[in-house]
C-alpha cells in the first residue's frame, strides 16, 4: 500500500491500509491465523489517493504466534485514472516481522513489499518499518527502496494518537530522499466504530499538503467497512 513518485500527476495514500493510519501490523487478540475482508469508498495510502476517487475492495490474510513474530499479506484494487484503462490493477502486499510490549512501550520491526499485477500503475516497493508507542501515541519509521529504472530511496515518518475509536496521525512522506520538495505532509482523522460482532465501520478524514507549491493540497473524506474472522 504505497504510491508513486509521479507527484505531478498522481499528487501523491492509507491505508489502514484501508485508508487511514495503516501500520502494517496485523491486529490478531491472540495467536493464530485471522483474515479480513473490507471495502473503502477511496483507497488513500500516506495522503496519496490509490484508486484515482473510487471504491477499492481488499482482502487479508495474517498468522501471529505467541512470540510476537507475525507474517502477513493483503490485496486491494488500484487505479491511476487513464482513460485507457491501463493502470487499473491489483496492488499486493507481504510482511513479516515482530511486535511486543516492554514495560509497557510497545515496539515493532518488520519488512514489507508493495508489488502491482500492472506495471503501467507503479513499480514494486520495499521497506523497512519500526515503530515504538506509549499511552497511545505511536512514533514509527519507514525506509524504503522504490524498484525505477534506477533504485530510488523513500522515506516515511509519522506521529499517531489513538483513544477509544478516534485515532489521529501526522506524517510526512518523502518520495525521493534525494530530491528537493517532493514530500507529502498530511493528516489523517479517523473514528471507527463496531456494527456486528467482527464487522466494523470507519470515516477518515484526509488533509494532504505537498511541499511543491505547484501542487495544490488536497482533503478526502473517507467510509469504510471490514470484516474479520478467525481462520485457526
Amino acid at each position: 500500500m504505497k504510491k508513486t513518485f509521479q507527484l505531478n500527476k498522481t499528487l501523491m495514500a492509507v491505508v489502514l491500509a484501508s485508508s487511514s493510519t495503516m501500520l502494517l501490523v496485523p491486529t490478531i487478540s491472540q495467536a493464530g491465523v485471522s483474515a479480513n475482508v473490507g471495502m473503502v469508498s477511496n483507497y488513500v495510502f500516506r495522503g496519496v489517493d490509490q484508486s484515482d476517487g473510487k471504491a477499492s475492495a481488499s482482502a487479508g490474510l495474517d498468522y501471529e504466534n505467541d512470540s510476537g513474530i507475525y507474517v502477513g499479506t493483503w490485496v486491494g484494487g488500484v487505479d491511476n485514472g487513464a482513460a485507457s484503462g491501463a493502470g487499473k490493477g491489483l496492488e499486493y502486499d507481504f510482511y513479516a516481522g515482530w511486535s511486543g510490549e516492554v514495560k509497557g512501550v510497545s515496539l515493532g520491526l518488520g519488512g514489507t513489499y508493495f508489488g502491482y499485477t500492472e506495471a503501467s500503475f507503479d513499480q514494486p516497493y520495499k521497506e523497512v518499518n519500526l515503530s515504538v508507542g506509549f499511552a497511545g501515541v505511536t512514533l514509527g519509521y519507514d525506509k524504503g527502496v522504490h524498484e525505477l529504472a534506477t533504485e530510488t530511496d523513500y522515506s516515511h515518518a509519522y506521529i499517531s494518537y489513538e483513544r477509544n475509536n478516534f485515532s489521529a496521525t501526522y506524517a510526512v512522506y518523502d518520495a525521493n530522499i534525494d530530491a528537493n520538495n517532493d514530500a507529502v505532509n498530511y493528516l489523517d482523522l479517523g473514528y471507527s466504530i463496531e456494527l456486528a460482532k467482527g464487522l466494523d465501520g470507519s470515516v477518515n478524514y484526509i488533509y494532504s499538503a505537498p511541499e511543491d507549491s505547484a501542487n495544490d493540497p488536497k482533503t478526502y473524506l473517507i467510509l469504510g467497512i471490514s470484516k474479520s474472522f478467525d481462520v485457526m
